[in-house]
């Protein structure tokens, strides 16, 4: 059986890079092998330990949860051919503003290295040493923030300054002012959800359950991206920045992966193992966890996707109106969503 118990150390164990990553003058973190594949930081023993503890858990009869983009219910808004028809018409503040926005955001996750989760051993009947429950403390959780905020300490970059890279590569470090961001994109509270726990572990079970359906959406957001810089009607004076743009996505990507598959991992255990209620009574952890699930679920591929496309609507119908074509304009771009469903 494979090794299902890692030391902090492990957990945070870089690859021998024969190459660093350095990009548009930032230095970013991971690297390339000999042959110039890139590798994600810190996943020498991150990925053998998440797909330890996933075997684990199948062996023991429990699947792990599905994470993938089949769980969002909506289309990416712009779409494709509308964020074109603003990019073909020198309206570029649209993109501009949701790669500068995904940067600031990702520096947010830097977070993750200060917090401390609370010990899920106290309301688990089973033992979770061998399990993604008993490694958040352990490097999981400070190896994610990194990768988002970078060690700006020790001079490397992470994903915001990936995105900033990309911005940079396809517009220009300063093409537009910064937009406002959102002071969260994770499901606001609504009141107690599970009552039969103390409140610092639901926190935390929501908190998880939130950054793993950002990511997901955020699986959706790399496919546009790739998609759009890599079609050869935009850009057509930056080709070459931006088939790299796209390529700088593929890392943050491929780095991201690891985020999923550990978060999937830990959802999946909660489901698998018996809650010690305040009350005294044990439950199965999928009639606690299951429900939760399913409604964070829609509130990030439903309630969040409709509130942001209202949003964004008004953003950039805004924009168009101040062309001297605006209303066609706006027609136009109400009739490619149109298309798009049909």
């Amino acid at each position: 059986m494979a090794r299902v118990v890692f030391s902090r150390e492990e957990l945070m164990a870089e690859h021998a890079y024969a190459k660093p990553q350095v990009e548009a003058g930032y230095r970013l973190h991971g690297g390339f092998d000999a042959k110039g594949v890139y590798i994600s930081p810190r996943t020498l023993h991150r990925w053998p330990a998440v797909e330890a503890w996933q075997a684990q858990l199948t062996s023991r009869g429990f699947p792990v949860i599905d994470a993938s983009t089949r769980l969002l219910k909506r289309e990416a808004y712009p779409n494709i051919d509308q964020q074109k028809m603003l990019l073909g018409n020198g309206l570029g503040e649209t993109l501009w503003n949701a790669l500068t926005i995904t940067g600031i955001i990702e520096a947010r996750g830097r977070a993750l290295c200060d917090a401390t989760a609370p010990d899920f051993q106290a309301i688990v009947e089973e033992d979770v040493s061998g399990m993604s429950i008993g490694h958040l403390n352990k490097g999981l959780l400070y190896a994610h923030g990194l990768d988002e905020g970078g060690n700006k300490a020790g001079g490397q970059g992470g994903h915001d300054d990936m995105w900033f890279a990309v911005r940079d590569a396809l517009f220009g470090k300063d093409a537009y002012p910064i937009p406002d961001v959102p002071a969260s994109i994770a499901r606001p509270e609504i009141g107690r959800l599970m009552p039969q726990i103390d409140k610092i572990y639901e926190d935390w079970i929501l908190l998880l359950m939130n950054v793993l359906m950002i990511e997901v959406r955020a699986e959706s957001f790399f496919s546009f991206c790739t998609n759009l810089m890599r079609s050869p009607d935009v850009f057509r004076d930056r080709r070459e920045a931006a088939n790299h743009a796209a390529e700088l996505v593929e890392r943050i990507r491929t780095d991201e992966a690891i985020h999923v598959a550990y978060l999937q991992s830990f959802v999946s255990e909660m489901r698998s193992v018996t809650i010690k209620c305040l009350n005294g009574d044990r439950i199965k952890g999928s009639q606690m966890i299951d429900p939760i699930w399913e409604g964070m679920i829609h509130w990030h591929a439903v309630t969040q996707a409709d509130f942001s496309r209202e949003q964004g609507r008004a953003a950039i119908v805004a924009r168009l109106k101040k062309h001297s074509s605006g209303g066609a304009l706006v027609a136009k771009f109400d009739a490619l969503e149109q298309k798009a469903a049909a």
